[in-house]
């Protein structure tokens, strides 16, 4: 168990497990990958459409989960969480929603991180008001767990990638958008603008 002091940890959020979103299991790979701890956070943006509902989210995060596994090879679902419009925060990659699941989100970055997925394209809309609380929800509780403050920078080293060379130490927020380690445009500057919101929001619900 973590000797570190649990004081600032946020409400653990309500989760939608796999079975809730209806993953097929069969899909991905039997065994779970780790990393050390969890550092970041990268918030990203699915680049699927912003039209569903969210009674329809379900159906998305099937759809995403498909992609990677079977168009991109990768285990499982790149995300570790998604999150949709009415800020409903869903299990992504399994292995243990508490646990330092490595996911494949940010290249050069899935060690001792975490990939977050708001539903959605953020280029030119606006991020829901919900989602964006519940992305702050979530980085709470999953940084606190692992003694992070959400306004932190911290730093980590690069597996390699486009925009940090492999073992470059690379200084980064504690809750960064997938652009701060990856030349890409996600996670839409809309989203991307309310990180700063992220980090305080989540830091009041830490106690700091």
């Amino acid at each position: 168990r973590p000797t570190t002091p649990r004081s600032h940890v946020g409400p653990r959020p309500a989760i939608v497990t796999r079975a809730g979103w209806g993953a097929d299991e069969r899909l991905r790979e039997r065994e779970f990958a780790y990393t050390r701890t969890v550092r970041a956070a990268f918030v990203h943006h699915s680049a699927t459409g912003n039209n569903y509902t969210c009674r329809q989210a379900p159906s998305v995060l099937r759809g995403i989960y498909r992609f990677h596994v079977k168009s991109s090879g990768w285990r499982d679902m790149g995300y570790n969480f998604l999150i949709d419009k009415c800020g409903t925060v869903y299990e992504g990659r399994a292995g243990g929603v508490a646990k330092p699941v490595m996911g494949a989100h940010t290249r050069g970055f899935n060690q001792n991180s975490m990939g977050i997925a708001v539903l959605g394209a953020f280029e030119n809309a606006n991020p829901p008001a919900a989602a964006v609380s519940a992305v702050a929800k979530l980085t709470a509780w999953k940084l606190g767990l692992y003694g992070v403050d959400p306004r932190a920078v911290t730093t980590l080293v690069s597996g390699g990638g486009n925009r940090f060379p492999k073992g470059s130490r690379a200084k980064l927020h504690a809750v960064s958008g997938h652009r701060d380690g990856f030349n890409t445009r996600c996670p839409g500057d809309r989203l991307y603008r309310k990180l700063g919101t992220v980090r305080d929001a989540a830091a009041r619900l830490q106690g700091r």
